[in-house]
C-alpha cells in the first residue's frame, strides 16, 4: 500500500500537458461566451425590452441545448472526437463572427441576438459530448476526476469573469469589441484543439451492420442509460435530484432580492462562482472519492442541505454567501465524479450519446421547474407565509413572515426532499457500489507512454 502512494503521488499531474492545452482554450471560450451573453442581456433591455424578453433569451440559450443534445451525441459519435469539438467551436464563431460583422456594416439590430442565441445552444449541445467524451483520450484513467473537476471549475470561473468582462466591454467600447472578443476566445479554442494529439480517436464500425438514423441513434443513448443497473438506477436519481434542486434553485435570486436588494445577490451570485473553482481545486488536489456512487450521494446530500436547507434558515448576505458557496463546492464534486462513472463504464464508441441523453435529462427539467416554481412562490406560498396559515404554523418560526419567507419555505421543503432522495440512493447497493458492481471499460488507447499506469485492465468486459 505505501509503495503505491508513493509511486502514485508524483504522477498525478504527468502527461496532462496536451488536456490543460485543451482546457485553458476552453476556459478562455467559455469567459468570452459570458461576456457575449451579457451584452445580449444589456442589449434586449437597452432595446426597450422587459424581463419577459430576458427570460426568452434565455430559454432561447437553453431549450436548443437540452432538446437537441442526444442528437448532437449520436453526431458526436459518428466522428473524431477532434472533428466535433472543431465544429461546436467553429460553429460558434461563425454565429458570433456573423453578428460582428453585421454591427461594422451598421446592419445589426436586437432581435438579432434572439436567433444568434438558438444556434450557440446547437453549438453548446455539441460542446458537451464532445468534450466529455474527448477527455479519456487525453488523460490516465487515474486523472479522470482531477480533469472533470478542473472543466467544471472553468465554468464557474467563467460563470464570475464573464459577466464582468462583458460589462466592462460593453461599457468602455459597446457590443461590436465584446463580439470580436469572443471570437478571439473561440478562435484560441480551436487552436488549442488542432495542435494536440487525441490518442485513439477513432471511429469503430461494426463491419456489415446497416447505417442508422440519427434519430435512432439519438434514441439509443437513452436506451442504454435505462437497460444498464446500475447506470439507470443512477441517472433516475440524479434527475430527481436535478428537478428538486433546480425548483430550489430558481426561488434563489427572487429571494435574495426582496430580502436584501441587489447588492446582496451580486455577493451570493459570485459566491457560486468561488465554490465552483474551489471545488474544482479540491478535485485537482485530491482526485475526487475512492467510491463514486457514495460519494456522489454524500456530496448530494451535503449539497442540499447546505445550499437549500441552511440558506433558507440563515438571513443575512454572509450566511447566504457561506452556504451558497459549500453548495457550489459539493456540487462541482458530484458532477466531476458524475461524468468521471460514464467516462469509465460506458464504452467509448457509445459515449457521446450517453452524455447527450445525460445533458438531455439534466436540463430538460429546469424550464419546468421554474415554470412553477415562480407562480407557485407569488400566489400560494408568499400569501399563505404573510398569513401565518397552512404549512407556516409549523415553517413560521424557521423561515418567518415577512416578505421572502414563503420563498425560503420553498426553499427548505426543496432541500429536505431532495435529502431524502439522496439518502435513497445512498441505501440502493446498484447506486452505493456502482464501481464494484459495474467494471471500468479500457478507453481505446491510453496515452503514450503511460499505458503501465492502468495495464491489465479486462478487454473481455468490452464484448
Amino acid at each position: 500500500m505505501g509503495t503505491r502512494i508513493s509511486t502514485d503521488i508524483p504522477g498525478r499531474f504527468s502527461g496532462m500537458g496536451p488536456f490543460l492545452l485543451v482546457w485553458s482554450g476552453q476556459a478562455v471560450s467559455l469567459a468570452g461566451s459570458a461576456a457575449v451573453r451579457f451584452a445580449f442581456i444589456v442589449e434586449v433591455w437597452a432595446s426597450g425590452g422587459k424581463a419577459t424578453a430576458v427570460t426568452v433569451l434565455s430559454l432561447c440559450a437553453m431549450l436548443p441545448q437540452a432538446v437537441f443534445s442526444p442528437i448532437a451525441g449520436a453526431i458526436v459519435d459518428r466522428i473524431p472526437k477532434r472533428t466535433a469539438l472543431q465544429l461546436a467551436d467553429a460553429g460558434g464563431l461563425l454565429v458570433v463572427g456573423t453578428l460582428a460583422l453585421l454591427h461594422y456594416l451598421g446592419a445589426f439590430h436586437a432581435w438579432q441576438v434572439y436567433p444568434a442565441a438558438v444556434l450557440l445552444g446547437v453549438c453548446a449541445a455539441f460542446q458537451f459530448p464532445a468534450l466529455s467524451s474527448a477527455v479519456p483520450l487525453l488523460v490516465r484513467k487515474d486523472q479522470l476526476d482531477r480533469t472533470n473537476g478542473l472543466l467544471a471549475g472553468a465554468k464557474s470561473a467563467a460563470g464570475i469573469g464573464g459577466p464582468a468582462l462583458g460589462g466592462l466591454l460593453v461599457a468602455l467600447f459597446g457590443i461590436g469589441p465584446t463580439l470580436l472578443v469572443d471570437v478571439a476566445s473561440y478562435a484560441f479554442a480551436l487552436i488549442g484543439i488542432r495542435i494536440v494529439r487525441f490518442n485513439g480517436d477513432r471511429v469503430t464500425k461494426e463491419a456489415g451492420a446497416p447505417r442508422r438514423r440519427i434519430t435512432a441513434d439519438a434514441v439509443e443513448g437513452l436506451r442504454y442509460l435505462f437497460r444498464v443497473p446500475g447506470l439507470r438506477d443512477l441517472i433516475v436519481n440524479f434527475c430527481v435530484v436535478n428537478l428538486v434542486m433546480v425548483f430550489g434553485f430558481a426561488l434563489i435570486s427572487p429571494m435574495v432580492l426582496i430580502r436584501d436588494g441587489n447588492g446582496a445577490l451580486a455577493a451570493v451570485n459570485t459566491a457560486v462562482g468561488i465554490g465552483g473553482v474551489a471545488g474544482a481545486l479540491l478535485m485537482a488536489a485530491w482526485g475526487g472519492p475512492a467510491n463514486r456512487g457514495r460519494g456522489m450521494m454524500l456530496g448530494v446530500v451535503g449539497m442540499c442541505l447546505s445550499a437549500l436547507v441552511v440558506m433558507s434558515l440563515v438571513d443575512g448576505v454572509t450566511g447566504w454567501c457561506l452556504a451558497i458557496l459549500v453548495g457550489a463546492l459539493l456540487m462541482t464534486v458530484v458532477n466531476a465524479s458524475m461524468q468521471t462513472i460514464v467516462q469509465t463504464k460506458v464504452p467509448h464508441e457509445w459515449q457521446g450519446r450517453v452524455f447527450g441523453a445525460v445533458m438531455f435529462l439534466s436540463q430538460i427539467s429546469v424550464p419546468v421547474a421554474m415554470a412553477v416554481s415562480g407562480p407557485l412562490a407569488d400566489h400560494v406560498f408568499e400569501p399563505l407565509a404573510a398569513r401565518g396559515s397552512g404549512l407556516f404554523t409549523v415553517l413560521g418560526p424557521l423561515v418567518g413572515d415577512g416578505p421572502g419567507s414563503g420563498m425560503a419555505a420553498m426553499l427548505f421543503l426543496a432541500g429536505i426532499g431532495g435529502t431524502g432522495v439522496a439518502l435513497w440512493g445512498l441505501a440502493s447497493r446498484s447506486i452505493r457500489n456502482i464501481d464494484d458492481l459495474l467494471p471500468d471499460l479500457d478507453a481505446p488507447q491510453e496515452p503514450a507512454g503511460q499505458s503501465e499506469c492502468r495495464g491489465g485492465e479486462r478487454d473481455e468486459v468490452r464484448a
